[in-house]
């Protein structure tokens, strides 16, 4: 089977009260530059963290740069630990929501993307982009497929979604004869 690789969770809460971001960037392990976004966002990355967590005066969230849906959801509530503490927020309660996964795959073995084009109906223009640009209709995801075998998928917002599109794509690509295995993988032209 392929080798999947999650490298970036996006995941949103929303402290449900305004937050003073000029006052949170003075803090340890939180940034806020006036110029960047118009001084709009602080950002709060610790060691103790896998991502990094951007801060709206709404009280909004958004963590990225995890690899796991549970480390993103870590650092949502890190954060706003972190400004309870320094009593710039109050407590409450965190309804952490996923908006996407990334992922890589290695399906080992070349891929034709010409084929793929021309049989799936995935986007192919090789003189702008090397990969071919592929939307899986269900469960809403989207992959981009390289030559060598090897494809990100972006758009799932659930481990399940992001398991199946893998079976999809596993399927589609060998039921269609559009993959060509490691043996052969040297002799492959794109």
């Amino acid at each position: 089977m392929s080798n999947v690789k999650i490298v970036n969770v996006v995941a949103t809460a929303d402290l449900r009260q305004p937050i003073d971001i000029d006052a949170a960037g003075k803090l340890e392990d939180f940034l806020h530059d006036p110029e960047t976004y118009a001084g709009r966002v602080t950002y709060h990355h610790s060691d103790d963290m896998t991502g990094k967590v951007s801060i709206f005066p709404s009280g909004k969230m958004i963590s990225v740069g995890s690899r796991s849906l549970d480390d993103a959801f870590d650092d949502l509530k890190k954060t706003m630990r972190d400004l309870v503490e320094k009593k710039l927020a109050r407590p409450t309660v965190l309804h952490p929501r996923t908006r996407n996964i990334v992922a890589t795959v290695d399906f080992e073995g070349a891929i034709d993307l010409e084929e793929v084009s021309h049989r799936l109906g995935a986007i192919y223009e090789p003189e702008q982009f090397p990969g071919a640009i592929l939307r899986v209709e269900e469960p809403g995801t989207t992959a981009l497929l390289f030559a060598s075998g090897k494809a990100v998928i972006v758009g799932a917002r659930e481990i399940e979604d992001l398991n199946r599109t893998v079976v999809i794509l596993s399927a589609l690509l060998n039921t269609n004869a559009m993959m060509k295995r490691s043996s052969n993988r040297s002799s492959y032209r794109p």
